[in-house]
């Protein structure tokens, strides 16, 4: 089923979030496509928030892995720096994944192959400097 979502704003993309984790299960995995600046951290925000989660989200491009509790946990992920399966696996991803965590993956490009068939893909688009476009394919 695809749909697209046109955000105008950061507040906005975290309300589409807060929609979409009312669909999230131990299991489920969020993979966000798209450039730097796009919303990803946002959306995650809007998850985080839905399922009840009072942490402070934000980029885990540093540290790769952000691991916010819950229950089931939301585990969010930054994959831009990971070129190939040695890197995956460092981050812990295939863990959480057979853990029943939530995941949610930014710059999913970067580990397609490694995504389970089921996950729920999103793809950003920027229209204009305020603008995004996130399809559900």
């Amino acid at each position: 089923m695809a749909e697209t979502f046109c955000s105008h704003s950061p507040s906005q993309t975290e309300a589409y979030g807060r929609q979409l984790a009312a669909e999230l299960h131990g299991g489920s995995v969020v993979a966000m496509f798209g450039g730097m600046g796009m919303g990803k951290t946002a959306l995650v925000r809007g998850i985080a928030e839905g399922l009840g989660l009072s942490a402070e989200v934000s980029s885990p491009t540093f540290a790769l892995v952000h691991d916010y509790g819950g229950c089931p946990p939301l585990v969010h992920f930054d994959m831009y720096r990971v070129n190939g399966w040695e890197d995956l696996y460092s981050t812990g991803f295939l863990d959480y994944l057979d853990a029943g965590a939530i995941l949610a993956v930014e710059w999913s490009e970067h580990i397609e192959n490694a995504l389970p068939p089921d996950a729920i893909r999103l793809y950003f688009t920027r229209v204009d400097e305020n603008t995004r476009l996130i399809e559900r394919g």
